[in-house]
């Protein structure tokens, strides 16, 4: 059990037409006298129960390797109603983006002390949940300015995003395995992810993006993913980025 308070919040989306769950986890000693990170995280779900995150945010905080951050979760309601929303080729995919910029982010951040700016606003997804957080974050660079990739599915129409942003206002955590050549989709087809990623990574430093990137030995799965969640979020979230104490709302 986590340390942090969980919070459970539903709102409804004019773009999507519907209503949307958000878990909330507000760090150990949270107060709305001090301004906070925020993270936005696709998957909810699968990032409390097989990522453990927020029992790993209290240990990363607990020990200072961390800022005290604001973190949201966002389930997914079924395998179908995360493809329209994730996929860069689902059709509520748009809608689901002006929904995190325009719709979530004022909600939360009328809820909670946030710095306001996109250098402090973090997404994160694994799979199309990645792909989701990247093109929210080159869609919208100045609402969000760090994206947190775990084995993202890459089409040619996100590669494209990628050439035409500006590498100064996007920091990029990205992870990829190198068993991922043969993946399962939620279309029922077999994907291979590794040489897209490769071909992303690539492109990530050609064009001078802050970022840091690792190669695993694994496939396409949370047994692999969650080792890395300690160290995005140390890459993410320096203890010394932000000085809290002193930060009023």
């Amino acid at each position: 059990m986590a340390e942090g308070k969980m919070l459970e919040e539903k709102l409804f989306s004019k773009h999507l037409n519907e209503e949307m769950e958000v878990i909330i986890y507000l760090p150990k000693q949270y107060s709305p006298l001090y301004k906070y990170p925020l993270f936005i995280i696709q998957d909810g779900k699968d990032y409390i129960r097989f990522g453990k995150l927020p029992k790993l945010v209290d240990e990363l905080t607990g020990s200072a390797q961390i800022q005290k951050s604001i973190f949201a979760f966002l389930p997914y309601k079924t395998v179908e109603d995360r493809r329209k929303k994730y996929h860069p080729d689902g059709e509520q995919n748009e809608a689901y983006i002006r929904f995190l910029a325009h719709e979530l982010v004022p909600f939360l951040e009328n809820l909670i002390p946030s710095f306001q700016m996109a250098g402090s606003r973090f997404l994160m997804g694994d799979s199309l949940g990645a792909s989701v957080s990247l093109k929210a974050c080159l869609k919208y660079p100045y609402t969000f300015g760090n994206a947190v990739l775990h084995s993202p599915f890459v089409n040619d129409d996100l590669m494209e995003l990628v050439k035409q942003a500006n590498p100064g206002m996007l920091k990029i955590f990205h992870i990829i395995g190198d068993q991922e050549t043969e993946v399962e989709t939620t279309n029922h087809t077999i994907d291979n992810f590794l040489a897209p990623n490769e071909a992303l990574h690539n492109l990530i430093q050609e064009k001078g993006f802050e970022s840091e990137f690792h190669l695993f030995e694994g496939g396409h799965r949370w047994t692999y993913w969650q080792p890395f969640l300690k160290p995005s979020l140390k890459y993410m979230l320096p203890a010394h980025t932000f000085d809290l104490e002193s930060m009023e709302s």
